[in-house]
């Protein structure tokens, strides 16, 4: 009987997003013939539709804000308006060209793009499905599944790509609707509430948690809720949404439950964003012998390897947060571990940002969660609304706060809302992957004025000397 010949390669990654790309072109330069598997443009979710494509429209609202509100300071609009098809083709641009860069990095390390969907099929293989419906059956020595993951859809709310949407089709509306219900105050759903209510959309946030950001403390949480209040934005929290009806005037009716008493919100356009789920269920775990958890997600260990031989996951589909730089270092890591090398996963703490105005930006564990220990604390606090680069950017919403040990004076937790947190949080992160104090922070030159100058603030005032803010 004559041999199926394949085409195999020493390392297929299942998946191009942040994780899996960032793995296959490591593999490639570690010398291992590597090809990566993925049916939509290079870049997954994050690249083509969500984490760039959403700071690309959340910066061109705020250009179209700060252009409104800039008579304060002299600068008087014109004719402003809001052209969202020349908005939607100026954010396609830059995804577009992130994702044929990625291209270009895999052609210039020698990783083979495999176009189509992949499920496994027993140890070392794996099916191809192109676009034409015609398979391929693939091999493979050491497999890394980075699927990512999808927008999850509830009851009463089936997606429809128009008027019921999930997180892609709210980056893609080349119309603005009149008003908007969003549901989930979570990281997600409330970026693009501030994309949207910038842009003079009516928006209002359906949030079943008694507040929104419930991950975070509620000092941090609250001046992104006081923004959007100023923005026109309506919370209902403590919510329960219940279904959504399409009406006769080409509305839809979004019925909810507040406090026990049933209401309703009639809209254009209803964006779902509850949270995503691990793209593990159609993947064919089975046939290698792998199981995932209820949630979907797939165990690893602190190397990224499976239960299963020869296998790493990476990114969503494993326990931790769904974020796109936690893929990327996972992707990094388990490239490392298929290449023989010595390596594990050893994050002190693992960066948290939300694109909001102000941002929001912490590292380690949150306030109430340290407190809750027992553990005895230093904090310092400085608000931004004392500091002067924030003044000249009319940014003085937010503070930063640093929470160390009382005895050792280490760094335990940064915590960041305002302007530029996004950028100020890797700062914080060093500090805590390094083991720094406090008196590190206090004792290194800022530069003046900035916004980083807070941290140093903030550093001052743990140690019990704050220098531009009266001693708490």
């Amino acid at each position: 009987m004559a041999t199926e010949s394949i085409r195999t390669f020493d390392a297929i990654v299942l998946g191009s997003g942040p994780g899996g790309y960032v793995c296959a072109i490591r593999l490639a330069q570690y010398g291992l013939k590597t090809a990566c598997i993925d049916k939509g443009p290079l870049g997954g979710v994050c690249l083509n539709v969500g984490c760039i494509p959403s700071k690309a429209l959340i910066h061109a609202s705020k250009v179209y804000k700060k252009a409104k509100d800039g008579a304060a300071m002299g600068v008087i609009a014109g004719d402003l308006r809001v052209d969202m098809a020349t908005m939607q083709t100026w954010k396609t641009g830059i995804t577009q060209k992130l994702s044929s860069g990625i291209g270009g990095l895999f052609k210039g390390n020698g990783v083979t793009h495999i176009v189509g969907v992949g499920k496994l099929a027993g140890p070392g293989r794996i099916v191809v499905t192109g676009a034409d419906g015609k398979t391929e059956t693939v091999g493979y020595g050491k497999l890394v599944l980075a699927t990512g993951s999808s927008p999850i859809e509830i009851p009463g709310f089936a997606f429809d790509g128009k008027q019921i949407i999930d997180s892609t089709g709210a980056l893609a509306l080349s119309e603005l609707p009149k008003a908007m219900a969003v549901i989930g105050g979570g990281v997600i759903g409330l970026e693009l509430t501030d994309v949207y209510a910038r842009l003079g959309v009516q928006v209002t946030v359906i949030e079943a948690a008694e507040r929104i950001l419930s991950m975070f403390d509620a000092d941090v949480a609250r001046p992104v809720y006081q923004k959007q209040i100023k923005l026109g934005v309506k919370h209902l929290q403590g919510a329960k949404a219940l279904a959504a009806t399409k009406l006769p005037n080409g509305r839809v009716r979004v019925d909810v439950e507040v406090a026990g008493k049933p209401d309703a919100v009639e809209v254009d356009v209803v964006l779902v964003a509850v949270g995503r789920r691990p793209n593990t269920a159609n993947l064919g775990l089975a046939t290698v012998g792998l199981v995932a958890d209820k949630r979907g997600v797939i165990a690893v260990d602190n190397q990224l390897k499976t239960t299963a031989a020869n296998i790493w996951a990476v990114g969503d589909i494993t326990p931790g947060p769904m974020l796109a730089h936690k893929a990327s270092k996972d992707g990094e890591v388990a490239a490392e571990s298929v290449a023989g090398k010595k390596t594990a996963l050893d994050v002190v703490a693992m960066p948290n940002v939300v694109y909001t105005d102000p941002e929001i930006a912490t590292v380690g564990p949150t306030l109430a969660e340290l407190q809750a220990t027992g553990r005895k604390l230093k904090i310092g606090k400085f608000g931004f609304g004392a500091l002067g680069r924030a003044m000249t950017a009319n940014a003085t919403e937010g503070f930063v706060r640093i929470i160390s040990d009382e005895k050792t004076d280490l760094v335990l937790a940064v915590q960041i809302v305002g302007a530029e947190a996004s950028e100020l949080i890797a700062s914080a992160g060093l500090a805590l992957e390094m083991a720094a104090t406090t008196e590190d922070i206090a004792l290194t030159v800022h530069a003046h004025p900035t916004m980083a100058e807070a941290m140093m603030e903030a550093a001052h005032g743990a140690m019990g000397h704050p220098l531009h803010a009266l001693k708490a």
